[in-house]
């Protein structure tokens, strides 16, 4: 699911935040950041993530009562929670209130990203590793693009468009969806950026043309 995985960053910390946010735009996630427990839970009521990265100790509502909140919802999203807790006790503790996962501070990048893809994975219909129709083989974990063995560059936006088509397997989607997934909330719904971006993916995978255009419908690889 690397390259299209929607994620919240609640952490009160926003040098912290920040950072989190842009490492995790770099990997092409589409990220949202709230600094308390109140903003997550009237986010994650409006908008549907993969993944929320949760501080447990957070103003306003407490990281715990935030994870219990959504798991009495029956929200989807996974939840990794970060903690400063090295006591296997309070791990143990946010596991039980429904947390999928737990990271303790301080992490490495590296291994949060990897965390994130993981749980993202689980969120949704099983991926299979490499996505591929007519021709167009994609590998979300190595990040590369084909067609017919000739390998294409991407950019960040264009790779996690791509992944949705092909994940539709021959399906509509809509641009909607493309925005939803591949950008964060800030993005201008009435932008033609879905449509740029659709145009540059076509440019760059060349003739003949794969990805159709149904009008108010959306995007399709036949």
């Amino acid at each position: 699911m690397m390259g299209s995985v929607r994620v919240l960053v609640v952490e009160d910390e926003r040098l912290l935040a920040d950072a989190i946010a842009v490492g995790l735009r770099r990997q092409a996630m589409a990220v949202d950041v709230v600094y308390d427990g109140g903003a997550a839970l009237e986010r994650a009521t409006v908008n549907a993530y993969d993944v929320i990265v949760l501080d447990r100790q957070l103003p306003v509502v407490p990281g715990d009562d935030v994870c219990r909140a959504l798991l009495e919802s029956g929200s989807p999203a996974r939840v990794l929670m970060l903690t400063a807790a090295v006591a296997i006790a309070e791990r143990v503790a946010g596991l039980g209130l429904g947390a999928d996962d737990y990271l303790t501070k301080p992490f490495a990048f590296a291994e949060l990203t990897a965390r994130i893809h993981a749980l993202g994975r689980r969120s949704g219909p099983a991926t299979p590793p490499v996505l591929a129709r007519a021709g167009i083989r994609l590998d979300p974990q190595h990040h590369t693009v084909t067609r017919d063995d000739e390998p294409i560059a991407l950019s960040r936006k264009e790779f996690a468009v791509l992944a949705e088509l092909l994940r539709a397997d021959g399906g509509p989607v809509s641009a909607e969806q493309l925005l939803e997934k591949a950008w964060d909330e800030h993005i201008d719904p009435f932008t033609g950026v879905v449509r740029y971006t659709i145009m540059m993916v076509r440019r760059k995978l060349g003739a003949p043309d794969l990805i159709e255009t149904e009008p108010g419908v959306g995007y399709r690889i036949r």
